[in-house]
Formats: structure tokens, C-alpha cells, sequence
């Protein structure tokens, strides 16, 4: 059976933290932390690593949103807003904090698990494409520098475009490096 979900809870209301806290433990939630301003939330979260994070929108110190966008710096880590407010104002502050759902207080126990199914969902999705961005920003990159390499070879030996780029792929393959690692070589020794 795999590990029940690690959530941390902050609200500057011990009734509504307690309250979230029975009805996450009764879905098989594991509450992992409980803070009562975002200040403190924060700290917890850099401690207990938990694997998502509920904020009130309105907390002494740092208020929710400013603690769900530090939040998402790294390591990110998904967060839920709980807040009394539903003003559009409020709506579009946690839009731009990147928030993954928007939870309006009095919360219902049948709210829950919907909206972090579709917060972790969303989460994974976003991981997702961040490292998909960053292997072809990399691939970007080694591309660019076997660019380079091959420059230098043809210039250094008066090879064809073909060639250079063959020289460098059977040197990667010889000596079992990347060809970014070969092209890297290439340059240094240019330069």
C-alpha cells in the first residue's frame, strides 16, 4: 500500500486547521504539519518536505500568496489556497501565485479530494514540462556547441560539413563521451 499523502496545513484559525486536519486524516491524509502564519508555514514546509501544502489566503506575516509563490520556487511543492474571499481580486492574486486549486472556506470534507487529485494532477503536469524544457534548452545548447566544433575542425583540417560532424561522432563513440563533451574538448583546445 503506498504512503498516505504528507500535507502541511497553515491557517491563522486553529478551529479551521483542525477541522481540515480530521477530514484530511479521515480520507487517509497524513498531516504532517500545522502553522498558524505563512512565516512558519514556510520554515515547516523547508523542513518536513511535505508533499502538498494548504495556505489561507489572509495569515499574519506573510500572507498565503506570498508564501505559495516561494513555495513554488525550488524545490516547488503544490499548494492549495483556503480562503474565506471569493472576490475576483482574490481569484486572479492566486492565479498569478500559481496556486493549483482554490478552496473557499466553509470547506466540505467532498471538496477535498477532488481538488488535490486535480492540484497533484496539475503539479506532475507542470514537473513535467519543466524538464522537458530543460532537455531542449540542453539539447539546444550541445547542438550549439557541435556547431562550433565542427567549425573549427573544418577550418583546423579543411573538412566538409559532413565530415567534421562524422569526426566528432566517432570520437564520442572511441572514447564513450557525449559529443557535447567532445565538442567542449574541441573548443578548448581552440582557444
Amino acid at each position: 500500500m503506498p504512503e498516505p499523502l504528507r500535507i502541511l496545513i497553515a491557517d491563522d484559525e486553529a478551529v479551521i486547521r483542525l477541522g481540515l486536519r480530521s477530514m484530511l486524516e479521515d480520507q487517509g491524509y497524513r498531516v504532517v504539519g500545522e502553522a498558524a502564519d505563512g512565516d512558519r508555514a514556510l520554515a515547516l514546509v523547508r523542513r518536513l518536505r511535505p508533499d502538498l501544502v494548504f495556505l489561507d489566503i489572509k495569515m499574519p506575516g506573510i500572507d498565503g500568496l506570498q508564501a505559495a509563490r516561494a513555495l513554488l520556487a525550488e524545490p516547488p511543492v503544490p499548494v492549495i489556497v483556503l480562503t474565506a474571499y471569493a472576490d475576483r481580486e482574490f481569484v486572479d492574486r492566486a492565479k498569478e501565485a500559481g496556486v493549483l486549486a482554490y478552496l473557499v472556506k466553509p470547506v466540505r470534507e467532498s471538496d477535498l479530494r477532488p481538488a488535490i487529485e486535480v492540484a497533484l494532477a496539475r503539479f506532475r503536469e507542470i514537473r513535467a514540462l519543466h524538464e522537458d524544457i530543460g532537455s531542449l534548452e540542453d539539447a539546444l545548447a550541445t547542438r550549439k556547441l557541435v556547431e562550433r566544433a565542427k567549425g573549427v575542425l573544418m577550418s583546423r583540417h579543411g573538412l566538409d560539413e559532413a565530415a567534421a560532424f562524422a569526426q566528432i561522432q566517432r570520437q564520442a563513440r572511441s572514447t564513450r563521451k557525449t559529443m557535447k563533451e567532445i565538442a567542449e574538448e574541441i573548443l578548448a583546445q581552440q582557444g
